[in-house]
């Protein structure tokens, strides 16, 4: 065999590959197996009949077709493997000529990972935000806590906006009850606007055992998208009492003894978190200044396959809301062409970010670890809700373990990164990350926010594909 290698573009090459007809041989004896299997001659078993007799029955050349396709795969590879060439797509075969007793040419052209002059990417200077914590923030904090432990009390009033109601609501469409429209002693909260459109504007005003009717639109069952006469009657008005942000209400909704501490305690959280969102950004944010510091020639099939993926995703995220693709267009404005756009975009940045950071990790020699595989597959089952052990089967059967190696790769090539950056906040004061893997303050208080962030999601890259594995520059084929 003789193959030649000619480049058509940074991420593309086309092989042009000469096989001698006595090399095909092996291929020529395994179709006349494979065909003398499904021919029956009288005289001769099942695969026993000569070649002779088959080129008489079926025809020579449909032999001599079935030996090239046997042949074109194997010695491509062989030419492939010659030639070092680090494929990343399905190639173009194009047979140039072939006959009885004459070699077979053919040649294949297909997308290859570029070679990337990567820049100096240690040290790189990154600015994030500020970690402040105001006061509002502190007592916004605190009032979701005291609205925990909030009563309800009656009032001998009409309805207003922000009461607590009790409700019988039923809905009629032509005089006929609606089906699962009939609901009695509901709780809803005046204002939320998240039951039946019309129906806050309805109950303001309106006193204990008063019925109030309006119009609206049915949203579910048979009569989905028909006008409907909703009416709602009034069986309790209560209001929200939130207890005093004191000392008692300290004690019973934390561990701490004072409101004084139990403020200090939350404001030590709010910046834990504060810190921890601003690792990730720091993450973020070196990711971007190496990029565009980067020339990352990108192959079309990758970008194609990243645009179909994303679409993809985007088709059955809006099925999965009752929405459909045009109506989701409408909603935002945008027209179809805009929207794969945008789509194209992001797609070509996750492309160059994938095909950087598996530069580095190859230059680093970065590896995967036993361990770090078995950690992420455990990660991964535990967000998806199956077990470990079901995840790393369905990762073998679809072929999809070496894309997960390769996102723990870039991980690791981003966090090598990350960890020699200049990173600084605005104010130019210097941020080290390695303090996010402190232990942070005791229990947090019941209701209080607080980030259970792993600090090794600052090594993890953007986890739009982890879910199913999902990889497309990640290995050669």
């Amino acid at each position: 065999m003789k193959a030649t290698l000619s480049e058509i573009g940074p991420t593309k090459v086309k092989l042009s590959v000469e096989v001698p007809f006595d090399e095909l041989k092996p291929s020529l004896d395994e179709a006349y197996k494979r065909i003398g299997r499904s021919v029956k001659v009288q005289g001769f078993r099942p695969g026993k009949v000569p070649p002779r007799i088959l080129d008489q029955r079926v025809g020579r050349a449909a032999v001599l077709e079935e030996a090239v396709q046997d042949a074109i795969p194997r010695f491509y590879g062989a030419a492939v493997e010659e030639h070092k060439v680090a494929v990343i797509s399905r190639p173009e075969v194009e047979l140039d000529s072939f006959a009885d007793g004459e070699p077979l040419v053919f040649s294949a052209t297909v997308d290859v990972r570029p070679d990337i002059e990567l820049p100096a990417y240690d040290a790189l200077p990154v600015t994030v935000d500020d970690v402040v914590i105001s006061d509002a923030e502190v007592d916004d904090n605190l009032g979701r806590l005291q609205d925990r432990f909030a009563t309800l009390a009656g009032v001998e009033r009409p309805v207003e906006d922000g009461d607590f109601v009790s409700l019988d609501l039923v809905a009629t469409v032509d005089g006929e009850t609606v089906e699962g429209s009939e609901a009695t002693g509901l709780s809803y909260e005046v204002g939320g606007g998240n039951l039946v459109e019309g129906l806050d504007e309805a109950l303001i005003g309106a006193s204990v055992d008063d019925t109030r009717t309006f119009d609206a639109e049915i949203a579910f069952g048979d009569h989905t998208g028909k006008t409907a006469s909703f009416s709602a009657t009034v069986r309790s008005v209560k209001v929200k009492e939130l207890p005093a942000l004191d000392d008692d209400f300290a004690q019973s909704a934390s561990e701490f003894d004072t409101i004084t501490e139990l403020r200090e305690d939350v404001r030590a959280r709010m910046e834990k978190l504060k810190r921890l969102e601003q690792g990730v950004q720091a993450r973020d944010r070196v990711l971007e200044v190496l990029m565009a510091r980067a020339d990352v020639p990108l192959p079309e099939s990758l970008v194609d396959a990243e645009v179909s993926w994303r679409m993809q995703r985007l088709h059955q995220q809006l099925d999965q809301a009752g929405l459909g693709y045009e109506t989701w267009l409408e909603s935002t404005g945008q027209t179809a062409e805009a929207a794969e756009s945008e789509v194209r975009t992001s797609a070509s940045e996750a492309v160059k970010a994938q095909l950087l950071l598996d530069a580095i990790g190859l230059k680093e020699e970065v590896g995967v670890t036993d361990v770090e595989l078995m950690d992420q597959v455990v990660r991964r089952a535990q967000r998806a809700d199956i077990s470990p052990d079901v995840l790393a089967q369905r990762l073998v059967q679809q072929g999809q373990l070496s894309g997960l190696m390769a996102e723990i790769v870039r991980g690791k090539a981003l966090a090598m990164v990350l960890e020699s950056a200049l990173i600084t906040d605005a104010s130019g004061r210097s941020v080290d990350l390695s303090t996010l893997e402190d232990d942070g303050p005791g229990e947090p208080a019941a209701g209080v926010e607080s980030a259970a962030v792993d600090p090794s999601v600052f090594a993890d890259e953007d986890d739009e594909h982890d879910h199913d594995g999902h990889d497309h520059a990640g290995h050669t084929h």
